[in-house]
């Protein structure tokens, strides 16, 4: 892998030495010398930048730079931590986009095979489609979480850009995916057009409104994703910065915060990007609140607790609830209290999908279905089944 990537620049390197011991820098290894990069262990997290911006629709010849977010991240002090972090640098444009997104992938299948999970410090969000293309050499359906203002659903048919990827996952062969969740759109944002085809499609969606209401609703949502892909035009400016983001309304840093600890303590998530990065280098603000969110991303993962072995009875609880001609079966981790509701219908198709047969859920939905009201995320995933 060492050909795809540029060392931490040197003037990251240097605001490292400065730093008192015990915070982040000191901690990571790091891609300083061009001739070798950090060990990878398995269970490691790897942070790597991809300064590829050029399927931007507004791109006007931008050029990238994550020092202000290594900084910033390398300034803060860790938890109880006990899983390895390497930073491995920067993939830097290639001559064509397609160059960037090829080393992109090849990178992240590399890291997959070998169990270690990357933090993407990503340009545009076109880079989500070779993050989601990785994932084919595992050989399995994923489900991917996209925390956006949008759902970049955009027109297949048409070259790929940072609106329009999501299209492209959906139709591009092989087919791999087999949910995409969105937390945290704004309708104005997104055409009649693109919310039916969520609805059509069978996809889950969040509005803005109701997850700030109740974040802990999308706490089920990224456990079962396998990648999560944020957009950092779904932080309000006011808590970005005004310069970096033209959404007065959004998730605020706490908000987004806990949705990145969700997704880091998901036992699934095994890899995470933060998307449509600018030039932090006069906005410190919004350089930290990225190194928060993956802060808290690194906090969550550290913190995952093995709950979803369901071959011992006494490890979890069942409850099975009557509905109509239904019965909803329901399993409660004796560990950790979270809940899970069967798919039986999904187990029956093929092997491929053995591991979507359970999908999380919450204590709300057992309740929910005590009133006999069926949940709707187990009543999409049995009509997307019988499509």
């Amino acid at each position: 892998m060492l050909e795809y990537f540029s060392p931490v620049s040197k003037s990251v390197l240097a605001h490292r030495e400065v730093l008192p011991k015990g915070v982040l820098g000191k901690q990571i290894s790091v891609h300083s010398s061009k001739e070798e990069l950090p060990e990878l262990k398995e269970g490691a997290l790897a942070i790597l930048g991809v300064k590829e911006n050029r399927n931007d629709i507004n791109y006007i010849g931008e050029e990238l730079n994550f020092d202000a977010i290594r900084k910033a991240l390398y300034s803060l002090y860790p938890g109880n931590w006990s899983h390895t972090i390497v930073d491995l640098g920067d993939i830097e444009k290639g001559d064509s986009v397609q160059d960037s997104h090829f080393a992109f992938r090849k990178v992240i299948e590399t890291l997959l095979k070998s169990k270690i999970t990357p933090l993407l410090i990503g340009g545009s969000q076109d880079l989500a489609y070779s993050q989601y293309r990785a994932y084919d050499v595992l050989g399995n359906m994923v489900n991917i979480v996209n925390v956006d203002t949008r759902f970049d659903l955009g027109d297949a048919d048409q070259p790929i850009n940072n609106k329009s990827y999501v299209g492209k996952i959906i139709v591009d062969k092989p087919y791999s995916l087999f949910n995409y969740s969105n937390i945290g759109y704004q309708s104005y944002y997104n055409s009649p057009e693109e919310i039916s085809l969520m609805d059509k499609l069978f996809f889950d969606s969040y509005r803005l409104g109701e997850v700030t209401e109740d974040i802990t609703i999308v706490e089920p949502i990224l456990r079962d994703a396998d990648l999560v892909i944020l957009d950092i035009g779904t932080i309000k400016s006011a808590d970005l910065s005004y310069k970096n983001s033209e959404s007065p309304n959004g998730f605020d840093g706490r908000e987004i915060c806990a949705i990145a600890r969700y997704a880091g303590i998901s036992n699934r998530v095994t890899s995470f990007g933060v998307y449509e990065l600018k030039n932090f280098t006069e906005s410190k603000s919004a350089a930290m609140l990225i190194a928060q969110i993956f802060w808290y991303f690194i906090e969550g993962f550290n913190f995952r607790i093995s709950d979803d072995d369901f071959s011992k009875e006494a490890l979890y609880t069942v409850y099975k609830v009557p509905i109509d001609d239904e019965i909803l079966i329901f399993k409660k981790s004796n560990k950790t209290g979270r809940w899970w509701i069967e798919l039986p219908f999904i187990s029956e198709v093929n092997n491929k999908l053995k591991r979507h047969t359970l999908l999380p859920c919450t204590y709300g939905d057992y309740l929910s279905a005590c009133n006999q009201e069926i949940p709707e995320r187990w009543m999409k995933a049995r009509l997307k089944n019988e499509l």
